[in-house]
């Protein structure tokens, strides 16, 4: 019995419950669990041992430790939820091809999926926004959340969209992608712009894009706190 996987609340404020079959166990991103039925048993470790953690929390910007809930012989429920409000949506894995998260946004996953850590591009040695994302991969359900909702645009073998990196989620490893700047070559535009840098998408697949920027609501938090110093 694979994991059941129900979302409610969506899309402003979304939260999924992991139905468990006895013995069953769903890995969830450390501090996500808000609620789970009587029994579940819970260990909190670093996730493939301590250098595959540090790669993960450091530069994959998920928690170094992972929580497993295993559920008792009747069965159980674990519901999770992300630290901002979005949506959230279930990635099913059949082992023919992996996916790629966007840093901080895998909530939960079944036992049998692999999470580690990909390099996306210089995009970190120069802007300060992705560099490293998460890479699932296996057999079995994969949680992701967004910032705000979620679109899902579907490209065809050949066909190419511009993605601010900000506002991606995630990506089926059948796309191409090319990171670079907004506004190609001239550095001086993209800032009088606002535009950073860009995914470049090639299909076929779906890519998974979230409606807000994380980066955006921080630079308006600081800037707000600033003005009240």
């Amino acid at each position: 019995m694979a994991m059941q996987v129900d979302i409610r609340h969506a899309p402003s404020f979304a939260v999924a419950r992991c139905g468990l079959g006895g013995g069953e166990k769903v890995k969830v991103e450390a501090g996500a669990m808000s609620a789970h039925s009587s029994g579940m048993s819970l260990e909190a470790k670093v996730e493939g041992g301590m250098l595959k953690g540090l790669k993960r929390s450091v530069l994959g910007g998920e928690s170094l430790f992972v929580s497993t809930y295993t559920a008792p012989t009747e069965g159980g429920w674990v519901d999770v939820a992300a630290k901002l409000p979005g949506d959230l949506h279930v990635i099913d894995l059949d082992g023919s091809l992996s996916w790629v998260i966007e840093r901080g946004n895998w909530l939960a996953s079944d036992d049998a999926v692999n999470i580690n850590t990909k390099w996306s591009g210089f995009k970190s040695l120069v802007g300060g926004e992705g560099g490293f994302m998460a890479h699932a991969s296996g057999v079995g359900k994969v949680i992701v959340s967004s910032y705000g909702a979620i679109d899902v645009i579907k490209l065809a073998p050949s066909e190419t969209v511009v993605v601010d990196t900000s506002h991606m989620l995630a990506f089926p490893d059948t796309v191409t992608y090319n990171l670079r700047r907004a506004v190609q070559g001239r550095s001086i535009q993209s800032m009088k712009s606002g535009e950073g840098f860009v995914f470049e998408f090639t299909g076929p697949g779906d890519i998974l894009t979230q409606t807000r920027n994380q980066q955006q609501l921080i630079a308006w938090i600081n800037t707000e706190i600033g003005s009240r110093e």
